[in-house]
């Protein structure tokens, strides 16, 4: 099996594992053709996803009675968005990630791009990245933890960032004023701003039901964004509105 094909490597990995009840680093790396680091970062990933949990030398199911029944799948909207954006990203590219559910949605569709160099100030996007089959460049801004974005914050995040320059930056939003820019819950602005600062391409990724949504906090005015990547269900007036503005507006469709 193909080194590109670890979706399908991932899934035969659970199917062998539901026949045997238990599986080994050596046997999945010998059966696949595969180096035993990549097992292992196929069974991290599996395991955060709550489908085995690992053991030493390998891995075992997860017992019924630890199977929760709350996950809650990334919605359609989101992996649609997440394709569409991961879909600008170049070989060799330099980009930010900034913290949030739809940004995090882009990561799987990255393990094909080789080189890549990428900047974030949350853990979960750095742990999702670290699992990937062609691992990037990962750089992190450091600075203040705070727990209601859950992502690194402050003027310490800011100095690091200054340091670089990114050809994109990937950053979501809590909605979207269309006569402001983009809107936010929080509080703490400093770090979306420079990271707007230090990149070339400010690419947008929201779901369109945030378009409209009344929110005090303005995160990026319209000058400060370049292309905006939602879901086909943003009403005619909107994109007009949007795109009047001189955005590139991206309206996805969901996969059948």
């Amino acid at each position: 099996m193909s080194k590109r094909n670890t979706p399908q490597r991932r899934h035969a990995i659970l199917a062998l594992l539901a026949e045997q009840s238990e599986v080994s680093v050596d046997e999945l790396a010998k059966r696949f053709a595969t180096s035993e680091v990549t097992i292992r970062k196929d069974l991290a990933a599996l395991e955060k996803n709550g489908l085995l949990l690992r053991r030493y030398g390998g891995a075992v199911p997860v017992p019924h009675e630890l199977i929760g029944e709350d996950t809650q799948p990334v919605s359609p909207y989101k992996k649609a968005i997440a394709r569409a954006a991961a879909g600008r990203i170049r070989e060799h590219a330099r980009i930010i990630i900034d913290s949030g559910s739809t940004t995090a949605a882009m990561i799987p569709e990255l393990g094909h791009k080789p080189g890549l160099v990428v900047m974030t100030n949350s853990l979960n996007v750095a742990n999702a990245l670290r699992e990937l089959e062609h691992e990037p460049v990962l750089l992190m801004t450091g600075g203040t933890w705070d727990p209601h974005s859950e992502s690194f914050q402050g003027q310490v995040a800011e100095q690091v960032l200054r340091s670089y320059d990114f050809d994109q930056l990937f950053i979501g939003a809590d909605g979207i004023d269309l006569e402001r820019g983009t809107t936010t819950f929080n509080e703490l602005l400093g770090l979306s701003r420079v990271m707007a600062e230090v990149a070339r391409e400010v690419i947008v990724m929201v779901e369109a039901d945030k378009v409209g949504r009344k929110i005090p906090n303005l995160e990026l005015p319209w000058s400060s964004v370049d292309t905006l990547i939602t879901d086909e269900r943003l009403p005619t007036e909107a994109r007009e509105q949007i795109t009047e503005r001189g955005i590139t507006l991206l309206c996805v469709a969901v996969e059948a």
